[in-house]
């Protein structure tokens, strides 16, 4: 909503100063030479006032992503052979990282921090948008690209990229057992040892398997949210039905922690997804990345999931649909003590948005803070 008054006023600006001129001026002369002057405003405001050009997923590029689908089905199913590309055979369960990227992975130095002394543990997949200048960090991230496609923010390429790394990570290394989506503007809030043991501490019943021990999925599962009507008719008022009615329709956060049950549900999914890809005639109020996830997990198993992320997020004081940013300024001990703080029995693990420059003060107090337990 606030994207949306931020244009009427740009809009607005632009009128009143042809208005200006046209009163104050009115030969033919002086008008053409202020619709000269005008030029540079228009240069300024019409990226902000113009929608932003919708990114379609081409023909080819979903025919390749079904393939990696079948793929990585049979081999869960056990109808294919599982060659570990990227990981390491290890029968102990293993959290799988997703990195979603369009820029450079500035935090890697504080990952491989997080990382260390916990190899077989853990395996990572990067997913970086192909037409984006990204330089490879090394280290553990080395060898970790996917085969990647363009991606867009308020898109369905961001449900497919997340659906494209769910789907390598499960074909890539049967151990994989939870997969955590993560942004390059993620931070661990604690060590990988408190985030594996946190994981795999409280097993949930299943009905169909008493003896078998089942995790539930960590994504965030709401209905009740302003503006919920406003989403779902993005793309028509009628558009969603019959599959997604209006009281099934949610909405969460984009960065999740699924158990490789559910990441099978969503790369097996297509009913859904043929709904969620199409375009939005309103783009102001269409975010498929966050509603695409909830939904479809709510509607296949509700119980399994925890209704809330571990990903913790400040959205007080937004701007055009972004969280808030923390600078360098802002990064203490007390800060991350914060930003821990959950109303679930769970502590937020990871937290977004930092700017590149909080690396050295997150750098700092790694050791002392961000990973002493």
């Amino acid at each position: 909503m606030d994207t949306i008054v931020y244009y009427n006023l740009s809009s607005r600006f632009l009128v009143l100063i042809f208005g200006f001129f046209l009163a104050m001026f009115n030969t033919p002369f002086v008008l053409s030479f202020a619709l000269l002057l005008s030029f540079p405003l228009l240069f300024l405001f019409a990226p902000r006032i113009l929608p932003p050009k919708h990114v379609d997923i081409s023909l080819p590029d979903e025919l390749d992503d079904l393939a990696l689908f079948r793929r990585a089905i049979l081999a869960s199913l056990g109808g294919g052979a599982t060659v570990s590309r990227l990981g390491t055979t290890n029968p102990k369960p293993k959290i799988a990282f997703l990195f979603l990227t369009n820029t450079d992975l500035h935090f890697a130095p504080l990952w491989e921090l997080f990382f260390q002394n916990n190899e077989g543990l853990y395996n990572i997949y990067v997913h970086a948008d192909p037409f984006s200048k990204i330089t490879p960090p090394g280290g553990v991230f080395a060898d970790r690209f996917i085969a990647a496609k363009k991606t867009q923010r308020a898109t369905p390429t961001l449900i497919s990229a997340a659906r494209r790394l769910l789907a390598t990570a499960l074909l890539d290394d049967p151990s994989n057992s939870y997969f955590a989506l993560i942004s390059q503007h993620c931070i661990p809030l604690h060590s990988f040892k408190y985030l594996y043991s946190s994981l795999f501490l409280k097993p949930i019943s299943s009905p169909k398997s008493p003896s078998f021990p089942m995790y539930p999925s960590f994504i965030e599962i709401l209905s009740d949210e302003p503006l919920l009507w406003d989403r779902y008719i993005a793309r028509g008022k009628n558009v969603m039905l019959p599959e997604v009615p209006f009281d099934r329709f949610r909405i969460g956060s984009q960065f999740f922690v699924l158990t490789r049950q559910h990441a099978l549900v969503v790369i097996r999914d297509r009913r859904l997804w043929r709904k969620f890809k199409l375009p939005c005639l309103n783009l102001y109020s269409c975010y498929p990345e966050e509603h695409y996830f909830p939904t479809l997990l709510s509607m296949e198993d509700p119980d399994g999931c925890t209704h809330y992320t571990l990903t913790r997020v400040n959205w007080t004081g937004s701007v055009d649909g972004h969280p808030h940013t923390y600078g360098p300024a802002e990064v203490s001990p007390r800060l991350i003590e914060e930003l821990r703080v959950s109303n679930s029995s769970y502590s937020f693990m990871f937290a977004r948005k930092f700017s590149p420059d909080c690396l050295q003060p997150l750098l700092d107090m790694a050791d002392n803070v961000l990973f002493r337990d």
